[in-house]
């Protein structure tokens, strides 16, 4: 009974031996189930491609409380923080009075560069603001915007720095502007009488504050000699940091009733789909003017439709002329408009053939507009008001 328990046992610790050593074989032999059966595999990511990282010490910088036409500078700095050379590819500043100096185009990892940025600030005052763009390489911020900022103080501010005058026959005799002049500083200033060398203007100097603020009241003489008129107006000062003010006082003189262009082109080929000519009427008179009867003489089929686009003030003549409309040499065609100025009751247009181009020579592909022929005195004036 005890040799039949042992050979039991025997027999099942070598069943189990087979097993196992089965199992291994398996593991080992091509087609076996794997050890791991079941398990998914890690996925392994692959290193990022190497890049260039741009960070600024700061992307804004204040120049603080600086005087009226001084040139100032800042330099930016940058880090490339990446793993890859950085490229600053481009730098534009905003406006003219904003530069860029010669910047570090090239940075390796680690290492640092600069951006000068000037400013030159003259003709500003009181708080001025700028930006300038920079492009790099950088995958996550390829552009990147700089400011800068100052506090601009003006020993004398002008206000306005010039006295324009658009004038027409209409205008009243006696239309005067003021410049206001303000001093900042502290001690009081004093101004001398205006002086200036065209006769075309008269320019006169009020106190406003006894020492701090004065009015220069500038004023055209009419009628003007031409149709334009332009003087400086020196002021001299008690102030050695501005010895002379100059003041810019212009006039020009307009037609009431005027048209722009003054005449009409017809095409030497009218084209499928292409704007039709137009002209605008634009009105400066004290009253407001209205349009009526508009008409193309001596051109059968033409058209002309009247849009006003400001009440009383501005309009726009559209011309629709024939597809065959052709002018022979000589001959004049003009478009006419009604207004309800007495002065400027009929507005005469001239239509004018538009300059040919010239045909290219055999072997040459050199084209050229052809000058438009003179037109005899009197013949096409434009615009002609009756």
């Amino acid at each position: 009974m005890k040799t039949r328990w042992v050979f039991a046992v025997v027999t099942v610790a070598l069943a189990w031996a087979w097993q196992a050593a089965g199992q291994v074989e398996s593991a080992s032999v091509p087609g076996g189930a794997p050890p791991d059966a079941g398990v998914v595999p890690k996925v392994v990511a692959e290193p990022p491609a190497p890049a260039a990282r741009i960070a600024f010490d700061t992307l804004n910088h204040d120049f603080g409380k600086i005087e009226s036409g001084q040139v100032v500078r800042h330099d930016f700095i940058y880090t490339n923080t990446g793993n890859a050379v950085l490229e600053i590819r481009e730098v534009r500043p905003g406006c003219g009075c904003t530069t860029a100096g010669t910047w570090d185009k090239r940075v390796e990892p680690g290492q640092t560069g600069k951006i000068p940025i000037g400013f030159n600030s003259g003709s500003f005052s009181g708080t001025v603001t700028k930006s300038v763009f920079v492009s790099c390489n950088d995958p996550g911020q390829s552009n990147v915007y700089l400011q800068i900022k100052a506090s601009i103080w003006t020993p004398i501010s002008i206000s306005p720095s010039t006295a324009y005058f658009n004038l027409n026959s209409e205008t009243a005799t006696n239309e005067t502007k003021a410049i206001r002049i303000v001093s900042n500083l502290e001690a009081p200033l004093t101004l001398s009488e205006p002086e200036f060398t065209n006769a075309s203007f008269t320019a006169t100097l009020k106190t406003v504050t006894p020492g701090k603020e004065f009015d220069l009241l500038v004023t055209p003489v009419l009628p003007l000699p031409t149709t334009y008129a332009s003087t400086v107006i020196s002021l001299k000062t008690s102030s050695d940091k501005v010895p002379v003010l100059k003041v810019q006082a212009t006039a020009m003189m307009q037609p009431v009733v005027a048209v722009v262009p003054s005449m009409v082109m017809l095409p030497e080929v009218k084209v499928p789909g292409a704007a039709k000519p137009a002209v605008t009427v634009r009105n400066t008179g004290a009253a407001p003017l209205t349009l009526s009867n508009a008409q193309v003489k001596d051109m059968p089929g033409a058209k002309v439709e009247v849009k006003e686009l400001q009440p009383g003030r501005v309009f726009r003549l559209t011309f629709d002329l024939p597809a065959d409309a052709k002018l022979e040499p000589g001959q004049r065609v003009e478009a006419t408009v009604e207004t309800s100025h007495p002065k400027h009751a009929l507005l005469s247009i001239p239509i004018v053939p538009a300059p040919r181009s010239v045909k290219p020579v055999a072997g040459t592909s050199v084209s050229a507009p052809i000058p438009v022929r003179p037109v005899a005195t009197g013949q096409f004036p434009g615009p002609v008001t009756q």
